[in-house]
């Protein structure tokens, strides 16, 4: 029999919790977790909850999913864990095997972490040092968008745009080029997307040429910018900037940690505009929400800069203690083995085009500025005033709001600030999405009535 309460008393005497007021925690009753079956997690009251963001956007094909059990469990009877320092596994070779085939053309080489952050510090690295071992140590700035997110590392937290998240850290980090963010519905440049001829992806065009000499690597989330709000970036957007890294000789960091493994519609989002990135971020799907795992991936081009005798130094010192975890290699091969069997990519389309059916009576709701999706990621924009577009003071969480809501109606969210995202798993049935999108209607509809 689970204690519940002795739980509830436990997590408030230790827990410190991630992106959490802890002192606002304290006052809560917290939701506590006691298993999964398919899209749905039950607590330690026994109450059943659909998991609505991928329990923070890493599930992939449900929980308890038996293929993966059985991949990871098979594992166990080998062995757990053994370093890629100076030895290699089996998993972590048809791993790696696997992910070259399945990435855009050309990314054949494979350097495993353990969490999207990593991925995203080791291809800053590798940029850092292809440059400086091509003879070029002058390329060495980077260029991100403004409000990007590329995780909490302090050489990602240095890529990263967010002031709510990063202002703190800044005297610790390195400095940036910053290219305006494609967000259209609250556009950096003041412009109207009907007159403003893509004008974000003309300053990034701008900055990459101007700075082309000591631009080491541009680094974008392609296609939707998640931490951001889930801002969706134009038509076109992607390709001009990756245009604008060729034509003067910048590499290319696609971050997908979140958009990757069929959340946008594609296995990859950059395929979306026939983008083929020089380094190339994973992690979240990849083993299907089982296990933490990354890898960061690179063209042979780039990996060749690396090679060289033993005394010229040009070895990337750079690792991780679990990378390359075989039970993590295996869960991520049976999740690939997955999308596969089950064309779970193929299915994401149909079930957004259903989601955003289900979701389209709060287009015209008083307090919903924008509605922002691809595939089966959404950002539901709240705000104080529709035509005005302007805010809600933040203490009124008016976004915390309405995930308390959507809990007590037994689905599971999370917001940022007041946009309300949805990013739930690709198994979902046509009523569990369904289930989803009236809840979702209900509970922003209950938690700003009056406001």
């Amino acid at each position: 029999m689970i204690d519940h309460e002795r739980l509830v008393e436990l997590d408030r005497r230790h827990l410190w919790h991630p992106f959490t007021q802890m002192q606002g925690w304290l006052d809560d009753d917290p939701l506590i977790i006691e298993r999964g079956e398919g899209a749905y997690l039950f607590d330690t009251r026994g109450r059943r909850y659909l998991d609505g963001v991928s329990s923070l956007w890493v599930n992939v094909h449900g929980h308890r999913k038996a293929e993966i059990d059985e991949a990871v469990r098979a594992q166990l009877d080998r062995v757990a864990h053994t370093t890629l320092l100076g030895l290699s596994s089996v998993p972590a070779i048809e791993l790696a095997e696997r992910l070259a085939s399945v990435a855009p053309p050309g990314l054949s080489r494979v350097f495993y972490s353990d969490s999207g952050s990593t991925a995203v510090e080791i291809a800053v690295k590798i940029a850092f040092q292809c440059w400086k071992q091509r003879g070029r140590p002058s390329k060495r700035q980077f260029l991100a968008l403004g409000e990007a997110y590329h995780g909490d590392t302090i050489g990602s937290v240095s890529l990263g745009g967010m002031d709510l998240f990063h202002g703190i850290f800044q005297p610790l980090l390195f400095p940036v080029l910053r290219a305006p963010e494609p967000y259209c519905y609250r556009c950096p440049l003041s412009r109207r997307p009907e007159e403003c001829e893509m004008a974000c992806a003309r300053e990034a065009e701008r900055l990459i040429e101007a700075h082309a000499g000591e631009l080491a690597a541009v680094v974008v989330e392609p296609i939707v910018q998640g931490a951001a709000g889930m801002i969706v970036q134009p038509p076109g957007w992607l390709r001009r900037v990756w245009d604008a890294c060729r034509a003067h000789d910048v590499l290319f960091i696609a971050d997908e940690v979140a958009v990757g493994f069929g959340r946008t519609g594609t296995l990859f989002a950059c395929e979306q505009e026939g983008v083929v990135p020089d380094l190339l971020c994973l992690a979240k799907g990849i083993t299907g929400g089982y296990l933490p795992l990354a890898a960061t991936l690179a063209t042979e081009s780039v990996f060749e800069a690396f090679l060289g005798a033993y005394e010229s130094d040009r070895t990337f010192f750079h690792g991780h203690t679990y990378t390359g975890n075989p039970l993590a290699c295996a869960a991520a091969i049976a999740s690939l083995d997955l999308l596969e069997a089950e064309k779970t990519v193929e299915q994401v389309e149909p079930a957004a085009e259903r989601l955003a059916a289900g979701l389209a009576p709060l287009g015209d709701h008083p307090h919903v500025g924008e509605i922002r999706q691809r595939g089966l990621m959404v950002g539901i924009e709240l705000v104080a005033d529709r035509k005005t577009r302007a805010p809600f003071p933040r203490p009124l969480r008016m976004g915390h709001r309405a995930i308390l809501e959507a809990r007590r109606r037994g689905v599971i969210l999370r917001p940022l600030s007041d946009v309300v995202v949805l990013m739930p798993p690709l198994c979902l049935s046509g009523a569990q999405i369904d289930e989803l999108a009236a809840v979702t209607v209900a509970s922003i509809e209950a938690a700003t009535t009056g406001a």
